[in-house]
């Protein structure tokens, strides 16, 4: 097949691209690298402000990337506005032009978009999210700009209700994104989920000494800090870190690419990525792929989604600061648990979510 991949998420797509190369089909990646995380791509296409002269330097730019966009079989969007640096109403212009140009277009339900926000902020049918918790309201800037946009900007919600009504299909990669199109009647046929593609090494996790400190990582977005909780994450681990520090060393990382990233992380011990999503994502199941306990979402529901009955790697935690507080610290205080949990994580992500099985699935689903 000739696939064209628009946009990039946290290296689903590159990772999605590499399999389905090595499984012998034709894949052409466009995107800006994720902006500063620089993730790999086949073009970089990128944006590098709103200004008048990086805005005519990246629509001929583009004009000329468009040249190649004709005649794929499939073509797939990272998101129904961002998969390309364009105003809606314009990437929506964009996305019927290549409803002409090529024979399928699909949509991928992988980050924040209409429904995503809607299902949060409005239904509600999740025990938490990003938006609430049992106990209080998750009110940040960063949430109140997705509200504006995704909900009350009417150009970015008649592109996702566009794009999802006229697509081909849709791939939900996470549990609480499933639900959100689930939820939609007319949608819910037309949608599947698919995990999110991990490359799988050989290479197990670093051997330490018996005795030697426990090793944190946490991953520092400046601008995103509360979004996925890092706020409370960093506040309890630094605290915890004053109260053992026989026990454990904290390692931080801020803004950083991703090579540089990966880099920092191997030899780590445990990642804390995240407390507002049930489900892990490509962050927590690229660690846990290297025999790293990540401390994230793992709610039965999306172990159900899977279709998983045995394994529990993942370091399950509600969205509350003594929860959080509670589930690190008997970590560190039980060592002993380590190594059942990182076989566990590998085993995990091998069943689940190995690149080349889950890029498998992407064909079934596009051939269907």
């Amino acid at each position: 097949m000739k696939i064209l991949l628009l946009g990039e998420y946290s290296n689903l797509h590159a990772t999605l691209a590499a399999a389905l190369r090595d499984l012998g089909h034709e894949v052409r990646l466009v995107s800006d690298g994720d902006e500063w995380k620089c993730y790999p791509t086949d073009i970089r296409l990128s944006r590098r402000s709103t200004g008048l002269p990086d805005t005519l330097t990246y629509l001929i730019r583009l004009q000329r990337e468009m040249r190649h966009w004709r005649g794929y079989d499939v073509v797939q969007l990272i998101n129904p506005v961002h998969y390309v640096q364009l105003k809606a109403e314009r990437g929506l212009r964009l996305y019927d032009w290549l409803r002409r140009h090529n024979r399928r277009v699909f949509l991928g339900a992988f980050g924040d978009d209409y429904y995503h926000i809607y299902n949060s902020y409005v239904r509600r049918p999740l025990p938490y999210s990003d938006f609430y918790t049992p106990t209080r309201e998750v009110d940040h800037a960063w949430n109140r700009q997705n509200l504006d946009g995704w909900l009350r900007n009417p150009q970015m919600v008649r592109s996702c209700q566009h794009i999802a009504h006229t697509c081909d299909g849709i791939i939900a990669a996470l549990y609480e994104y499933y639900v959100a199109y689930q939820a939609e009647p007319d949608l819910k046929d037309k949608t599947t989920f698919i995990p999110l593609p991990i490359e799988v090494r050989d290479e197990g996790p670093e051997v330490r000494g018996e005795g030697s400190k426990l090793r944190i990582f946490i991953g520092i977005q400046r601008q995103r800090s509360e979004l996925k909780g890092t706020d409370i994450l960093l506040k309890v681990a630094r605290e915890l870190q004053a109260k053992y520090p026989e026990r454990m060393e904290l390692v931080t990382a801020e803004n950083l690419p991703f090579d540089q990233y990966t880099r920092l992380l191997s030899g780590c011990d445990i990642l804390l990525d995240q407390i507002y999503s049930p489900t892990p994502a490509m962050n927590a199941l690229q660690a846990m792929s290297r025999g790293i306990v990540a401390l994230s979402g793992g709610e039965e529901e999306q172990y159900a989604l899977l279709g998983e009955r045995e394994l529990r790697p993942i370091l399950n935690t509600q969205p509350e600061e003594d929860s959080v507080r509670d589930v690190l610290e008997d970590i560190i205080l039980h060592p002993e648990r380590l190594p059942l949990l990182r076989q566990q994580s590998m085993l995990y992500v091998r069943r689940h979510h190995e690149a080349h099985k889950v890029a498998r699935q992407y064909l079934d689903f596009w051939n269907r």
